[in-house]
């Protein structure tokens, strides 16, 4: 269908939806009246539907109603690093790259444009995901952890930091449902709830934890993106944690979201969950069975078992209405904070024109976030960037130089995606001679063709120069698709080293989603970059990194490792066995937070505005960062703290603060950061609440978690000891700003 087909089929679909709105106003429907309040408007519209319509509600794609006149709002809509549709969007770079940035500014720029082409094609109501009209509940961020690095969906994740992926995950949120005070651009979904991490089995995986690794870590970013981010829905996972799977997890889902956190939006099961829990969990053999059980532990939302089972288990006496009823409640009140039933020309988002969608200034924005995410992770005698005016013969080889991936939900018609190849002849022009090879296939073996390599071997040693694309695809790590190794794929490893024994003068380039384990390149190659799977303007992107118009700034998000042997099992979810930075007792390959630039930046006068306080008090901590090269470049300062002595096992150093910063050459800022004493809380198993604890706490300033620049020591106080967090969001975040 053609954009203006769209934009006609929008246009009479609105007016009918308004006539026959304004039809049912005269008739004096109080839900209809933007006028009433809320709660008034819900219950009058759930005391005029049936129970078939009340189980229709909450069916995702079953919102439409034309007797009650409901549009057909919620959908299954997934935007994780673009809008999935059945038009070209804006591609962005993944989740992994978002949080290589560390830069939670840009990712609610990115979250903003991505929900501004969101509502546009909901405006114009362009066929969707599986021939569906877009709806306004779109099922993202992911803010589980990857503290696992085989983990298959990694790439969908911010990091393995509680606090970093904290604050990418806030942003995205807020970024998704705006900042209107009345309306909702989007509702955003958190995915899922809790400790999901594995994909093999993952409809009958039992994830045990105990009670403080589960609050004091996995559920923290959740925590986060509810309190402050406000987000208005979240995803039960299909695990069980302690036993009991996620869509019909009491403790979690009530207890712990709505009790203890304060949550009024609704909770929808992952697609399929309900009945994953006949089939996978077999907590019962009847689905009517597990559809009451879901609603009555706190799930709302989910897909035929809802629409078709609610009603045998309300006739049946499984279900009380008057559970029904407020599921409906919950889910009800964010279609009208998405003015589902409020007239358009009320809704200042009803306004975004189509003319976003993948806009120039969006694929702008993707040229921008992939620059900023893209990590230098070795760079031998600053080999980089690459000289263009001595440069006279390049040599661009590797299976990932000309058909980039995309990363998961990202489907249907693609824009234009610059691939890294085509990036560096646009940055090159003609000046340079650029030879390729592609060498080997993402997963072939060597022995299938040996001729692909000794082509790219022969290529190489005539350039001055070789740049070599190597990494993953989606039939390497992907969703219901864990990895059983870390290292390259076999072909690749041997095309890697028989390139940079060609030809010293190789710069490596991965793409990628989780860590790969590449000591041989980090030991051998000229440099390493990590660039992500970038968005459709990645090889732009990359190109400007290599030829040093951009200076890198990006930050590992996450720990590469040198094997699989420094980490335990995959099904072993205490991180504090030997999981990620905060706990690895032998050395990585790279650190979480490592990420080198084209200059040097020096730390200086790390001063706190007291050496000690009490449980409930703040400290001012700043330093100077001064960029002591020849270039303009970003450093990401970071602050980690360990506390010195303790009765339960703390980690080696863990992430409290962090800021993004850009300065001159020659230029120097001073970097303040508020720490709150509740940052410093644990999680008391015995009370089951967050403790600030008296003690030593060693604070330390540095450019990665390996890379300590400044330490100094904070006491807490005995004084008013035992003090509970009652200030979430102090206990969660370090406000940071410029003098």
């Amino acid at each position: 269908m053609k954009p203006l087909s769209f934009l006609r089929c929008g246009a009479v679909g609105v007016t009918l939806f308004l006539l026959a709105r304004v039809g049912a106003f005269a008739e004096g429907a109080v839900y209809l009246d933007p006028g009433q309040p809320i709660d008034q408007r819900i219950d009058d519209l759930i005391s005029q539907m049936t129970l078939e319509e009340k189980a229709s509600t909450l069916y995702y794609k079953g919102a439409a109603n034309a007797r009650l006149h409901i549009p057909n709002w919620g959908g299954w809509n997934q935007c994780l690093h673009g809008v999935w549709s059945k038009q070209p969007t804006t591609l962005f770079p993944i989740s992994t790259a978002a949080g290589a940035t560390w830069d939670p500014d840009l990712i609610h720029e990115e979250a903003t444009a991505i929900s501004d082409e969101a509502r546009a094609l909901y405006n114009i109501q362009a066929p969707g995901v599986q021939g569906q009209p877009h709806g306004l509940v779109y099922r993202s961020p992911v803010v589980d952890l990857s503290r696992d690095p085989r983990w298959g969906r990694i790439q969908e994740s911010f990091g393995e930091d509680p606090y970093l992926v904290s604050r990418i995950g806030v942003a995205f949120v807020q970024g998704l449902q705006g900042d209107d005070p009345k309306y909702l651009k989007l509702a955003a979904t958190l995915k899922h709830f809790t400790l999901n991490n594995q994909e093999k089995d993952r409809g009958r995986l039992k994830a045990i934890v105990d009670e403080r690794s589960l609050m004091e870590y996995w559920t923290i970013p959740f925590k986060a993106s509810v309190i402050e981010g406000h987000a208005r829905s979240i995803m039960a996972a299909y695990n069980a944690i302690n036993g009991e799977p996620g869509a019909v997890n009491k403790f979690l889902l009530t207890d712990v979201l709505r009790g203890q956190w304060g949550f009024d939006g609704f909770v929808t099961s992952d697609l399929g969950g309900i009945n994953q829990l006949v089939s996978q969990h077999k907590i019962t053999d009847k689905k009517e069975v597990a559809v009451a059980l879901a609603l009555q532990a706190g799930c709302d939302y989910d897909d035929e078992e809802y629409r078709d089972g609610i009603p045998v288990a309300v006739r049946t006496g499984l279900l009380p209405e008057s559970v029904l009823d407020q599921a409906l409640r919950r889910v009800l009140r964010v279609a009208f904070q998405l003015g589902a039933f409020d007239p358009p020309s009320d809704i200042p988002y009803a306004k975004i024109p189509a003319s976003v969608i993948n806009s120039p200034e969006h694929r702008a924005l993707a040229l921008k976030f992939e620059r900023e995410a893209c990590v230098l992770l070795t760079n031998k005698d600053h080999f980089l960037p690459l000289d263009k005016g001595s440069l006279k013969t390049l040599a661009v080889i590797g299976p990932a130089s000309e058909k980039p991936e995309t990363g998961n939900y990202y489907d249907g018609p693609k824009p234009t995606v610059v691939s890294p190849l085509d990036g560096l002849q646009n940055r090159l022009g003609t000046d340079v001679t650029v030879l390729t090879a592609k060498g080997c296939g993402f997963l072939a073996h060597p022995a299938t063709d040996p001729a692909e390599i000794e082509q790219a071997v022969q290529t190489a040693k005539q350039a001055d120069a070789v740049i070599l694309f190597l990494g993953t695809n989606l039939k390497v790590e992907a969703e219901a698709r864990d990895r059983t190794d870390i290292a390259l794929p076999s072909a690749q490893e041997q095309l890697l080293e028989a390139v940079v024994r060609a030809n010293p003068k190789t710069v490596v380039v991965l793409s990628n989603a989780g860590p790969l384990s590449v000591k041989w390149a980090k030991e051998n190659a000229a440099a390493l970059v990590e660039a992500w799977y970038g968005g459709e303007e990645a090889g732009n992107a990359i190109a400007d990194i290599l030829l040093g118009n951009i200076n890198p700034g990006g930050r590992l998000p996450y720990t590469m490792y040198e094997s699989l042997d420094q980490i335990p099992p995959q099904s072993d979810y205490d991180v504090s066995h030997g999981f990620t930075y905060m706990y690895l007792t032998g050395t990585p390959l790279f650190p979480f937070g490592h990420g080198l630039s084209y200059t040097a930046f020096a730390y200086e006068n790390l001063k706190l505005s007291a050496p000690k306080i009490v449980p409930d008090g703040t400290v001012t901590i700043s330093l100077d960062v001064t960029n002591t090269g020849k270039l303009g470049g970003d450093e990401v300062v970071q602050l980690y703290l360990h506390q010195q002595a303790s009765e339960v096992k703390q980690p080696i150093k863990k992430l409290v603060a962090f800021r993004r910063i850009r300065l001159g050459a020659g230029r120097k800022e001073t970097v303040t950061f508020e720490l709150p004493a509740a940052a410093l809380a644990l999680y008391d198993i015995a009370e089951h609440r967050f403790i600030v604890h008296p003690g030593l706490f060693d604070i330390m300033a540095g450019s990665s978690s390996e890379d300590i620049r400044l330490r100094d020591r904070l006491e807490v106080t005995a004084e008013a000891a035992n003090v509970m967090t009652t200030n979430w969001r102090d206990f969660f975040f370090c406000k940071s700003f410029k003098n």
